[in-house]
């Protein structure tokens, strides 16, 4: 039986080869209804899913919902006769950022404040602001699109990146050498064991399913990649590391702790998705930073003259990259 060693690895790992640009989120929400399918990323075929995902068909996003504090389950949140969509349209139903304030004498709703909330509140805050500079005047397309955009770069540039879970100075660096490399393979390849998803897909293809294909399984799926990629990435921290691979050790754990924040903002779609569409942005280079760090290690091995055949412990740590390459190309021939 083929090992189902670091499997989930394999799936997350293999979609380095096809990562692309994902398209702005400006563009999405703004409604480019279907860019050129030569260009279209899973990635950014899923923001379109997202920016113009309508559960209840009522004519309003879900996003959009959150900026007129409208449920996105239910077609008439006001009970007017009329979709939530048409009654935005009429007039009838005015976004929160409006009516929410501190002399409106609503009370402001509770909870914690989402990516699209903050989003709804700067862009009606900017909204407000131009049509007060245009003497009142409606706002030309070309206007809302300028408010769209400067709400988006405002709130990406308040988002700061999360910081790195360690640094080298939280690692200890211990032994040198061929043995020393070959235990730590040997005790990394137990912790990834020890924390492997039963999840048969990445993190990336659930959110499709989930957003696509609204499969109720798959949110839970991707809380449970985030899970394994958190512990992970703590179980490999505490390992003493060999002085050849501390750096690439390190980049494998800062790597997998933001992969498993950003898997953690996916699962968020139902509850935030702008936070999902701002997490798939940043998806593609988390990806990558995983993917080079396997490489890393891979090289670390062989210029110290090491060599971990296939069934042996640590093998499928050291070799992880190389044997996708060797799976793709067998997959390749005709």
């Amino acid at each position: 039986m083929k090992e189902r060693i670091l499997e989930h690895w394999r799936v997350l790992a293999a979609s380095l080869f096809s990562t692309v640009l994902i398209v702005s989120v400006f563009i999405i929400v703004r409604g480019i209804e279907s860019p050129p399918i030569a260009e279209a990323s899973t990635e950014s075929a899923l923001l379109q899913s997202i920016a113009s995902k309508d559960t209840d068909g009522d004519g309003l996003p879900d996003w959009e919902e959150a900026l007129y504090g409208t449920d996105p389950k239910v077609v008439d949140s006001s009970h007017l006769g009329m979709t939530d969509g048409e009654a935005v349209i009429r007039g009838l139903i005015v976004p929160v950022a409006i009516t929410d304030t501190p002399d409106s004498g609503k009370a402001s709703s509770s909870g914690p404040e989402t990516m699209t909330s903050a989003f709804a509140k700067t862009f009606f805050s900017l909204f407000v602001a131009a049509k007060t500079a245009s003497g009142g005047a409606d706002l030309s397309e070309s206007e809302m699109n300028d408010v769209a955009n400067k709400t988006l770069s405002s709130l990406a540039s308040s988002v700061a990146p999360a910081p790195d879970f360690k640094s080298a100075k939280d690692l200890t660096v211990s032994g040198s050498g061929a043995d020393a490399l070959k235990a730590f393979a040997v005790s990394a390849e137990m912790v990834l064991m020890k924390r492997t998803s039963m999840a048969t897909k990445s993190e990336l293809l659930y959110l499709k399913d989930a957003i696509e294909n609204h499969d109720d399984m798959a949110l839970p799926h991707i809380a449970s990649i985030a899970k394994a990629y958190r512990e992970s990435a703590v179980g490999l921290a505490v390992l003493p590391v060999p002085k050849e691979l501390a750096e690439t050790d390190l980049a494998l754990i800062n790597a997998m702790m933001r992969t498993s924040q950003i898997a953690t903002d996916f699962a968020r779609v139902d509850t935030d998705p702008l936070a999902t569409i701002l997490a798939l942005k940043q998806y593609p280079q988390a990806v990558l930073d995983l993917g080079n760090a396997f490489i890393g290690i891979g090289k670390a091995y062989r210029s110290a003259g090491i060599a971990v055949p296939a069934g042996v412990p640590g093998a499928a740590f050291v070799n992880l990259i190389s044997d996708i390459a060797t799976e793709q190309a067998a997959v390749k021939k005709p």
